[in-house]
């Protein structure tokens, strides 16, 4: 029981600092602002022109295969600092080995479909 004890207090106290920080911001924060701080701001230049652009979905898609990787990466570290364990085993390389499979497939099929050119 000690143990929900422990996570509902972690709980409790995140949600609480969230309140406070939100509160103490409420009123630190001025209200009315002038009217060259409602502008737009872009890079120090005035914008020019309307403020609908279209966003290229690549984009989007260059996103998504870099966070891919990235969680591969918090995978694949934590494995090769504990591979020099001798529990490690046969299993352990299977496991890593269909992991690797997978993210390796799915870059084949985003380089196939021809996600990964830059033109």
């Amino acid at each position: 029981m000690s143990g929900y004890v422990i996570v509902a207090s972690v709980t409790l106290a995140g949600v609480l600092l969230f309140v406070v920080a939100m509160a103490v911001r409420s009123l630190v924060a001025p209200t009315v602002g002038r009217p060259v701080t409602l502008t737009t701001y872009e890079s120090g230049v005035d914008p020019v022109g309307g403020g609908w652009a279209q966003t290229q979905v690549r984009y989007f898609i260059f996103a998504f295969l870099y966070v891919i990787f990235a969680v591969d990466a918090v995978y694949l570290f934590p494995w090769a600092f504990v591979l020099s364990s001798p529990d490690l085993g046969v299993a352990s390389l299977v496991e890593i080995a269909v992991f690797i499979g997978i993210v390796l497939l799915g870059l084949v099929h985003a380089a196939r479909r021809g996600l990964l050119r830059w033109i």
